[in-house]
């Protein structure tokens, strides 16, 4: 029985389209955007990502949301404050995924002089991800488990003055710009065993209690470890004594 020329042809374009089509909408499945998850969150689902790639610039202190309700200067009246907190409620997971754009725990607006800060009251991971843009986590309090093990920081991040309450690792994790940690606090141990720091890393004031987990850590540049507390102790004595 002979085969048709013309149908064996069509079969083969038949395939090769659905082919493309599969692989059009995997693509499409693994992209999501930032304002769905920023929805999410301010709609109190949990949040759990994997091997997807985040477009947009995810804001979880709702600066753009909050701002047209503040009045002007007011922390200037009665000793009131600039700071505006997000309360974080829900869990936040992501696993292997890449934000494209930057990543908003904390702005200062130059404009109105209004500074926004997220807080987070449950578990946030951010594991084996890869950020792109900034990731700014400034003034943060995290009141449970905080992973951030084996990501990379490609730009600008800081978790100055955060605060850390429970559980923190940033093992295997990369900073390919200036690291800042200066007056942070981890009151239950943090972990940067084999953290990679390829430029400075900024630990002035920081205080530790706890487990301080620096085994084959690595810092390219300079560290600043001025007043720096590991368990009541300077940051060059822990050393010594780690290393007897």
């Amino acid at each position: 029985m002979k085969t048709n020329p013309s149908s064996k042809k069509q079969s083969v374009l038949s395939l090769i389209l659905f082919a493309f089509l599969i692989s059009t909408n995997a693509f499409a499945q693994k992209t999501v955007n930032a304002s769905d998850i920023m929805r999410d969150i301010k709609n109190g689902k949990d949040i759990a990502y994997n091997n997807v790639t985040i477009v947009g610039t995810l804001d979880m202190t709702y600066m753009e949301d909050k701002l047209p309700d503040l009045p002007k200067r007011r922390w200037y009246k009665n000793g009131g404050s600039n700071s505006i907190e997000e309360q974080i409620e829900v869990s936040i997971s992501f696993t292997n995924c890449v934000f494209q754009d930057d990543v908003y725990a904390y702005i200062h607006d130059e404009d109105s002089e209004y500074t926004f800060v997220a807080n987070f009251e449950d578990n946030i991971k951010f594991t084996g991800s890869t950020f792109k843009g900034e990731a700014l986590f400034k003034y943060s309090d995290f009141e449970r488990n905080a992973d951030f093990s084996g990501s990379k920081f490609q730009e600008r991040t800081t978790f100055k003055y955060a605060k850390f309450d429970e559980n923190v690792s940033f093992a295997n994790t990369t900073f390919r710009e200036d690291a800042i940690f200066k007056y942070s606090e981890f009151r239950q141990g943090v972990s940067f065993n084999n953290a990679a720091f390829e430029d400075d890393l900024d630990i002035k004031y920081t205080k530790v209690k706890g487990e301080f987990d620096i085994a084959k850590m690595t810092v390219g540049n300079d560290i600043d470890s001025k007043y720096t507390k590991i368990n009541g102790k300077g940051f060059t004595s822990y050393l010594l004594k780690s290393r007897n």
